[in-house]
């Protein structure tokens, strides 16, 4: 049903009332009776992080120039708009503010009614008003959605559209391609598109502000996302005559000399964006949990920096419930009485930050029943299990996954949890976030997809004293030691939001510590071991690997290392990697118990093929890996694959199906001298390819390389990520990504040409291998642009568009590509061994010999911790009790 609204005669005070806002901490502050400074406002949505940190500077250098009148044409602004939306600076003009401008887009005339769908902002209807606009609001349709087809006998008559997406109050969003086509079916309206909270959405997001058709105007506020609400400042996107006409209806010098300033450094702040997207999604996913478990209120979801609610308590509305909050907690919330559509059960409150989400929760638990009934309590904070170690690879990675399968198998939902992982062995979620492959693996034993908030920080280490810093799966920068050290702070925050976010959506979290607790250099600026076991409330199994000795002593030492509070978190001790007969430990575990009070948990055995990936490359680089106890062919029936040891090796896993095939023999070789004459080559990934290739050059590794690659030989070489590039003629670095050499020569292998640029590509991929057919699957890291110089190169393989993932030589004998994962393919892995076979003067074995599946393995290694590990023990410290018992009938049942 079509309202009309006419506003001629509407008393001021009810019109007052209609288009109040939030955000008025004065006029509540009186009702209060406390200074506005003493109001925690929940009322108004801007960034919770706050301002950028750099508005202080910014400020302060716009000062100098107050003496004089703002750029009318706002030039430096609107470039930056230009640059970051990829449109003409013809096509922005800014305003005082996103209201300014919609008042001006509602002012440009030819038209005699407006059209909105409700309930959404009210300063649409105002800005109708003052424009002598007759109103007709259309309903939503269910979920607040926008009914498209309701308005189109309303647009016969040539009308202006509002339209808000993400929606306030709703925080709803509708299809960017379903207003192009109404747009384009009805050229004769105009539909003004408000974005104000667009930039809270991923980023990639489809919006109207570029593909737009010429009947839009799409406005942006630059207030609320960059918590500068007080500077006032919002753009608008449109044709050039449209931004014309709305600059002639618009005050001169509208925007002031800071607002200028502060904005442009605003849109070239990508990192500021890029940080305010991961922790938004977090803190609203984070609030929405908590206030869902408050009886009689219901969470609707949305897309922005806040959230619509409504109180379903009989007889109850959100008035009360606005009144106690206000005058006993200082707390404001939204009231959304005055939206059209909604009345006073309907209250919305802003995504602020963990520590305010918190207080209002508490807050509203108190008052859930307007002063009636008992006080909700909270449920108790999520289990933790946390897995410690007394030294880097212990085999933290590894318990960690089998005590998430253990837990899962016993009918718990479970995530696992790394706060800080150091490796150059990362991966690329299907939302296209890069997280250490050590916390895929664990979410694999959950049976869940891997997301970047189990792993919210992954360093990568591109130098002895430096890395590249990733947080919530996005590179942030490459920082020194100490300038990681001063950007912690703030990966800490990240990391307290993601684990929140997740220990609300799980039975109970298994988290990973990193190196050693007691490294007393690292201690004061812990963000991933003691530090997280007190913010998880989780309960410590300390680890050490007796395989390397000293392994009581390392315990010990360990625990007095530890403050009292951090030994309070400890529960007990697991031996990892013991080799032979476990009770010959026990005179040792008395000892250590009378030395640190606590007991041993448990002694795992050594596994012997273990078939999981590699937390890191030490066990790589020091050659251990399972084909040792594998069954397999004799030597003369295998092909031979050299895989090159790099110094920066990034990525290893893929190689690790080879690994299970029963006629392949892997040789890790860092020695040119070596190599020998193998059937294949593989150069994996490199986190500095320019530094790891002069080091291949530099030990004649290179030259080898071309030798085998002649005609002469039968070796295939294939590149992999830097290897890839490696192949080529030239890897050029203009920015100094990697190294002060702006430009190297490869190995001349492959006649491609690769550029290192700042923007660093992260996708998940599909996509067929030219030769075979074969289906191949992965994902892509790197920061490289490759191209071929000749046109006989032939494309390697193709993604799922089409487009080149990677080129080959013509023989098909050398050829590269930026695919990590293409060899877990089990159909292509195997005919690229029959070819090494062939090759050889083998006969191809044809079927798959290997399933390249870690379900098996997770179970095997789940079944060997849980027969080795006292589980009665740390259920309860979990607080379960009778778990355990079953589970250990269910599987002596063969469950």
């Amino acid at each position: 049903m079509v309202k009309q609204s006419v506003f001629a005669g509407v008393p001021d005070i009810l019109d007052e009332q209609k288009f109040a806002h939030g955000g008025n901490l004065r006029r509540m502050a009186e009702q209060a009776k406390c200074s506005p400074h003493e109001i925690v406002d929940f009322s108004a949505n801007v960034n919770p992080l706050g301002p950028p940190p750099w508005l202080g500077q910014v400020v302060g250098h716009a000062l100098q120039s107050v003496d004089s009148y703002p750029d009318p044409d706002s030039h430096d602004l609107l470039m930056a708009a230009s640059e970051l939306y990829k449109v003409w600076p013809t096509q922005v003009i800014a305003g005082n503010g996103a209201s300014e401008l919609l008042f001006a887009a509602a002012g440009l005339g030819g038209y005699s009614q407006a059209i909105i769908p409700s309930p959404t902002y009210v300063d649409y209807a105002r800005a109708c008003k003052a424009h002598r606009l007759k109103v007709r609001e259309v309903p939503m349709a269910e979920g607040f959605q926008i009914n498209f087809p309701a308005m189109g006998p309303l647009l016969a008559t040539p009308s202006v559209v509002f339209l808000c997406s993400p929606n306030n109050p709703t925080g709803t969003t509708f299809s960017a391609a379903d207003l192009r086509e109404v747009a384009t079916m009805f050229p004769q309206s105009r539909f003004i598109v408000d974005e104000s909270f667009a930039e809270f959405r991923p980023e990639g997001t489809d919006r109207l502000i570029r593909n737009r058709p010429s009947n839009v105007i799409t406005i942006l506020s630059l207030t609320k996302f960059f918590a500068i609400p007080g500077i006032r400042l919002g753009l608008a996107f449109a044709d050039p005559d449209i931004i014309l006409r709305l600059k002639q209806n618009m005050p001169a010098w509208s925007v002031n000399t800071l607002a200028q300033k502060i904005g442009a450094r605003c849109l070239r702040d990508k990192q500021y964006a890029i940080h305010t997207r991961e922790q938004t999604t977090l803190l609203r996913k984070n609030l929405a949990s908590g206030l869902r478990q408050i009886p009689g209120i219901k969470v609707m979801p949305g897309e922005a920096n806040y959230l619509l609610c409504r109180v379903e308590r009989i007889g109850q509305d959100a008035v009360p419930l606005f009144d106690r909050l206000l005058t006993e907690h200082r707390i404001a919330i939204r009231l959304c009485g005055n939206y059209e559509g909604l009345d006073n059960n309907w209250f919305r409150v802003a995504v602020r930050n963990g520590r305010d989400n918190e207080r209002l929760i508490k807050a509203m638990e108190a008052v859930s029943g307007t002063g009636r009934g008992p006080v909700v309590k909270r449920t108790k904070r999520t289990p933790a299990l946390m897995l410690q170690g007394t030294s880097s690879n212990a085999g933290k990675s590894v318990l960690t996954a089998a005590f998430c399968r253990i837990l899962l198998q016993d009918g718990y939902s479970v995530a696992p949890f790394k706060a800080q992982n150091m490796s150059l062995n990362s991966y690329v979620t299907e939302s296209g976030g890069e997280m250490g492959r050590a916390q895929v693996t664990q979410a694999m034993a959950c049976r869940l997809r891997p997301e970047v908030r189990m792993n919210p920080v992954l360093l990568k280490p591109g130098s002895d004293t430096g890395s590249q810093v990733i947080v919530m799966g996005q590179p942030v920068g490459n920082m020194s030691v100490r300038e990681y050290v001063r950007y912690k702070p703030r990966a800490w925050e990240a990391v307290k939001t993601a684990y929140d976010s997740l220990a609300n959506e799980y039975d109970v979290i298994v988290l990973e510590g990193a190196g050693s607790p007691a490294e007393v250099n690292l201690k004061h600026h812990d963000i991933v071991n003691m530090a997280m076991a007190r913010h998880a409330k989780a309960r410590v199994m300390l680890a050490g690997d007796i395989d390397r000795g000293g392994v009581f002593a390392s315990i010990v030492g360990t625990m007095n290392l530890l403050t009292p509070q951090e030994r309070d978190h400890v529960e007990g001790f697991l031996i990892n990697r013991f080799r032979g007969d476990p009770s010959l430990l026990d005179p040792a575990f008395g000892q250590m118990f009378e030395h640190t009070g606590k007991p041993v948990l448990g002694t795992i055995p050594y596994i012997h093929s273990l078939g999981l990936p590699e937390e890191d490359s030490v066990s790589f680089k020091e050659g251990f890996r399972p084909e040792d106890s594998l069954e397999r062919l004799p030597d003369a029936e295998c092909v031979d694959i050299v895989v090159i040891d790099l110094p920066r090796i990034s990525n290893f896993n893929d190689i690790d199906p080879f690994y299970m095939e029963p006629d392949v023999r892997i040789r890790v070789v860092s020695d040119a001298h070596d190599i020998g004459t193998p059937d294949a080559v593989i150069l994996p990934g490199s986190k500095s390819t320019v530094p790891d290739m002069k080091a291949l050059k530099g030990t004649g590794m290179a030259a080898v390389l071309r030798e085998l690659a002649n005609d002469d030989h039968k070796t295939r070489m294939i590149g992999i990520c830097g290897g890839f590039q490696m192949l080529g003629d030239l890897v050029d670095d203009p920015f100094g990504l990697e190294s002060e050499t702006t430009r190297m020569e490869g190995f001349g292998l492959l006649p491609i040409q690769t550029t290192l640029v700042p923007e660093k590509t992260l996708t998940r991929t599909t996509g067929v291998h030219s030769t075979s057919g074969h289906q191949v699957h992965g994902y892509e890291i790197h920061h490289g642009q490759t191209v071929s110089l000749t046109e006989n190169l032939r494309v390697a393989l193709r993604d799922s568009a089409g487009n080149p993932l990677g080129f080959s030589r013509p023989d098909g004998r050398v050829w590269g590509t930026y695919l990590h994962g293409l060899f877990d393919a089990d159909e292509f892995r195997r005919w690229f061994i029959d070819q090494l076979r062939m090759d050889k003067g083998l006969s191809p074995l044809e079927n798959v010999q290997a399933r390249f599946d870690l379900e098996d393995a997770l179970d095997h290694l789940a079944g060997i911790v849980r027969e080795a590990v006292n589980m009665d023990s740390i259920y309860k410290s979990l607080g379960f009790s009778g778990c355990c018992a079953q589970a250990s009938l269910f599987f002596s049942m063969g469950g």
